[in-house]
């Protein structure tokens, strides 16, 4: 299937189930595709909720459930939503950090925090004073000493966003799918001239930048570290080939 994340993307910024199809069609794209019992599966209709195809496991709803009478809070309607979609896909979700399950959800820093890092060096939440809206913001901060002060910093404006950034981006760190990382000078980025540069995601401070081509889609954090996969080993090797990055595979 094809993919084109320029022109379907933008929807997201103001329709979370745009959000959810474009996840559902993101891993199709890889060839994994959302099934039910798998995460669950997602329709094509233009609501939320059941609206949006988004199926109901009644198992999952009850872990869900579980976890608001361990919590004392009611879970936003976006993240009960995401764990229906998504919540059961670690391929889409946690090749790198880790998207919590239910029954890790906990809140710290005023937070609920629902991502972790892969090495706990910093985490995702959503501000409890937040948590009254259907899809609230997202926050996120590294792991510090007590003696360090704690900057926690806006990171998406919608949950479903974050989302997406996920699937965007744990794809790309799968070992099993056409890979390849590394180290990019920031002044070689003009190399990425024939890849079409995607809206961003994130607020203001988060530099992270998402490319695509038909033939792959990369990620480039803070200027300096890319993520890339493609289609096929021989789309990888033309790619990698192209880009003059200190890759540590190729």
């Amino acid at each position: 299937m094809t993919l084109d994340l320029a022109r379907d993307l933008p929807a997201v910024f103001a329709d979370r189930a745009a959000a959810w199809r474009l996840i559902a069609e993101i891993a199709a794209f890889w060839g994994t595709p959302l099934r039910p019992g798998a995460g669950t599966e997602v329709g094509t209709g233009a609501g939320t909720g059941a609206e949006a195809g988004i199926g109901i496991d009644a198992e999952l709803d009850a872990e869900l459930d579980a976890a608001e009478a361990r919590l004392g809070l009611r879970l936003p309607a976006a993240l009960r939503e995401a764990h229906r979609l998504i919540g059961n896909r670690p391929d889409l979700t946690g090749n790198h950090d880790t998207l919590l399950p239910p029954a890790e959800l906990y809140v710290d820093r005023g937070c609920l925090v629902h991502r972790v890092e892969n090495q706990s060096c910093a985490y995702w939440g959503i501000p409890l004073a937040a948590l009254g809206q259907d899809d609230p913001p997202t926050v996120g901060w590294p792991d510090v000493a007590p003696s360090v002060p704690l900057e926690i910093t806006p990171w998406t404006a919608r949950f479903s966003t974050e989302c997406l950034s996920v699937v965007l981006t744990e794809p790309l760190l799968d070992e099993d799918a056409y890979v390849d990382a590394g180290e990019v000078d920031p002044a070689d980025l003009a190399d990425l001239a024939d890849w079409t540069e995607l809206p961003r995601l994130h607020e203001p401070g988060v530099d992270t930048r998402f490319f695509a081509r038909p033939e792959g889609l990369l990620v480039v954090r803070d200027g300096s570290w890319l993520a890339m996969r493609a289609v096929s080993e021989e789309a990888l090797d033309a790619l990698c080939d192209e880009l003059p990055v200190s890759w540590l595979d190729h």
